[in-house]
């Protein structure tokens, strides 16, 4: 289902770097840190939980894989994966979508090794 101000429902192919059945990964345009990944399902559904059964596994499934590329390609020393889900979790555009964030050790968040809050204009990144 196509929304017209959806920006994850009008993707260009030429920014796909992977997909299957039920997801996409791209490259986050305002990246956390090199490397950061959205996995964003093919169908318009704003919540994790509304996602079927095969939706979901696809879509974790596709996570995985690009962890694994992502550990090929930058070898970090950690990951961040998050979703928003709802207004009061900080969820911008309702369109399921998980970030995958690498990490490495000498990267700090306000002195910190990893992220403590979730809210993105909550944080100091």
């Amino acid at each position: 289902m196509h929304t017209d101000n959806c920006p994850f429902c009008a993707i260009p192919d030429d920014d796909i770097l992977e997909e299957n059945e039920h997801a996409l990964a791209v490259r986050d345009r305002s990246p956390v840190s090199e490397g950061h990944i959205l996995i964003i399902t093919k169908r318009h559904v704003g919540d994790f939980f509304e996602l079927s059964t095969k939706e979901r596994i696809s879509t974790l499934m596709l996570l995985e894989k690009m962890k694994q590329e992502t550990d090929r390609q930058l070898q970090p020393d950690g990951y961040n994966i998050g979703m928003n889900i709802g207004e009061a979790a900080g969820q911008k555009i309702f369109h399921v979508h998980i970030h995958l964030i690498p990490r490495m050790k000498e990267q700090t968040v306000n002195g910190e090794r990893f992220v403590k809050g979730v809210i993105r204009h909550m944080m100091s990144y």
